[in-house]
């Protein structure tokens, strides 16, 4: 988005100024201005900067210019309208991808202001043939430029410049003419949403995958062993009987060996 300074009507360009002098009865000495404008044709110039939207914070906006440059925009007052696709959105309703266009319409009208003073005065000095000092009603010494060739009527007489000489009353016409240039600019925003991404092409085919259903798992079942409800019989009671014994002749030694060892 350019930067938002205003733009001023220019100044006085250039003035050319015209006097012409007659010879004057005293009695009508006095001022009159009067001002006139003409506009001439205008012309128009037209600037559109692109950019697409990075971030909206808050009231802070940030663009990619499409020459690549990053601009932040801050304080973006929420009474400001885009019109997005037809529908006028603000600042909180932007979307980062949204591609904005700034239209910057400045229409340039010359005129020319016209100034046309009448000065009745009397000759203070002169300088022929290049300029006259008039001195006017309220006090004041005015210098004249006087054309080339410039003729005065004096009694009668058609006098040049050198024929002017102190004393006489004269009224000086002066005729400015100050060209300018008087320039307007009217500024537009508009956005659109961000395209959708491109089909593909009829001939290509459309592949679409699917999840497939886990197959289901069989249940393992623990092998299960058959246990007998008895043990098998597998020795006699005589083993048993033979442990017994043993048992008792093992206690029957350790008694002998511990009276021995007492001395009993």
């Amino acid at each position: 988005m350019m930067s938002g300074s205003n733009w001023m009507k220019t100044g006085l360009v250039l003035a050319t100024t015209v006097i012409r002098f007659a010879f004057a009865d005293p009695s009508h000495a006095q001022v009159q201005t009067q001002r006139t404008t003409t506009a001439g044709n205008p012309t128009k110039e037209v600037n559109v900067e692109h950019g697409q939207v990075v971030l909206v914070e808050g009231n802070d906006l940030v663009i990619k210019m499409e020459d690549g440059s990053i601009r932040h925009i801050p304080n973006v007052s929420g009474s400001v309208k885009i019109d997005v696709d037809g529908k006028q959105v603000g600042i909180h309703e932007l979307k980062p991808g949204m591609h904005l266009h700034h239209t910057i319409t400045t229409v340039t009208t010359p005129q020319v202001v016209t100034t046309v003073q009448n000065v009745t005065g009397k000759v203070w000095h002169v300088s022929p043939p290049t300029s006259v000092i008039l001195h006017l009603e309220d006090g004041t010494n005015q210098s004249f430029k006087i054309p080339k060739g410039q003729k005065f009527n004096i009694n009668g007489q058609m006098v040049d410049a050198f024929g002017l000489k102190k004393g006489m009353i004269v009224t000086a016409t002066k005729i400015v003419e100050e060209p300018e240039a008087v320039i307007s600019q009217h500024k537009k925003i508009t956005g659109t949403m961000p395209a959708p991404p491109p089909a593909p092409p009829a001939d290509v085919p459309i592949l679409v995958v699917t999840a497939e259903a886990s197959a289901p798992t069989a249940a393992v079942k623990a092998p299960t062993s058959t246990l007998p409800g008895k043990l098998p019989k597998t020795g006699s009671e005589l083993l048993l009987v033979g442990l017994l014994g043993l048992l008792c002749l093992s206690v029957a030694l350790g008694v002998k060996l511990l009276r021995v060892k007492l001395g009993v």
